[in-house]
């Protein structure tokens, strides 16, 4: 979100930090009351599972999020075989939509129940293959930096749901084509936008307005998109021009630039960070945008991290104990 005030983005602490909460300065309104059955999740590590057939072969962790919500890890052993299964699939492009879509929210679930549990991290660095060292390091990294931003105390956190709708966003290559295009107009690499959309509405997920007036799926306020905007802020594709027409005034593409250019956009060195990580991460595995397009929203609240699946809306926040008590 663009801003000049240190506050995070209520998106960001969803998606990638499972944690978000009314009156941070940064929440979305807009919405009514009903829920959809949660999404699945799951992936595959097998060549038969990856094409469609053979099933039975999935690794159990894809088994079981192919058929519901992935189950959260009880061990550093349980996170590794999430991890490892999550991002073989994620990387195989033989994998299916339904197992890729499985693999993204299982791949999402791992790592944030690992970055909750640094006491993990010697065990789960021992146990990874290799090549999947770095990835797994700079995604729970990245996750780590955007929960600095939250209050860290259970007290502090919200009783309600918020006043969102969430929404299935627009298609992988819609939004692959609308980074590339502002790539080639302004010289802002498609990884950087990419992570930024994620961070701030979960590629377009959250549909609502900040307190602070900011709107759309990049999340721009008012003033600023009467300078950089162009056509829709709620486009896509406008959106996603706007914020690479804003990070190139902002000195993105001259050396050394890119920090500050990104602290302009959300004045904290850990939204820099994460968001760096990030596009770190699908410079090297152009691929992980694939995972990171199934990533679903969730709200951290007093009595635990909830799921905001498709669907849900809500005109004003809802008492968390009412929603419960409303789920099977």
């Amino acid at each position: 979100m663009l801003r000049t005030t240190s506050i995070p983005a209520a998106a960001l602490l969803c998606v990638l930090a499972g944690a978000c909460t009314p009156g941070t300065g940064d929440e979305r309104t807009g919405a009514d009351r009903s829920g959809t059955p949660t999404p699945t999740a799951a992936t595959s590590s097998s060549p038969e599972a990856l094409s469609g057939n053979g099933r039975a072969d999935l690794p159990p962790e894809l088994a079981r999020a192919l058929r519901g919500k992935p189950a959260e890890a009880r061990s550093a052993g349980q996170v590794v075989d999430q991890i490892v299964a999550a991002e073989r699939a994620i990387a195989d492009p033989r994998t299916t939509p339904d197992v890729l879509a499985a693999a993204g929210h299982l791949q999402q679930v791992a790592y944030r129940e690992l970055g909750a549990r640094p006491g993990w991290d010697d065990r789960v660095r021992a146990a990874l293959p290799r090549d999947l060292l770095r990835v797994v390091r700079d995604n729970v990294a990245s996750r780590r930096a955007f929960r600095s931003m939250h209050p860290q105390s259970r007290s502090e956190l919200s009783d309600e749901l918020p006043a969102w709708r969430i929404v299935r966003p627009a298609p992988a290559r819609t939004l692959r084509a609308a980074y590339d295009e502002a790539e080639d107009r302004f010289g802002v690499d498609w990884n950087y936008l990419a992570a930024i959309n994620l961070v701030e509405t979960g590629l377009g997920r959250i549909r609502g307005t900040s307190v602070a007036g900011a709107r759309g799926p990049m999340q721009f306020i008012p003033g600023t998109w009467a300078i950089y905007g162009r056509g829709d802020i709620n486009s896509v594709h406008d959106s996603i021009l706007a914020a690479g027409r804003f990070l190139e005034d902002q000195g993105f593409t001259e050396p050394g630039g890119r920090a500050e250019a990104l602290y302009r956009y959300n004045n904290s060195t850990a939204y820099v960070r994460g968001v760096t990580l990030l596009a770190e991460v699908m410079e090297r595995r152009p691929r992980a945008f694939d995972g990171y397009y199934h990533w679903q929203i969730y709200y951290l609240t007093s009595q635990g991290s909830i799921l905001l699946p498709e669907g849900y809306r809500a005109e004003r926040p809802i008492p968390v104990d009412r929603w419960l008590a409303r789920q099977p």
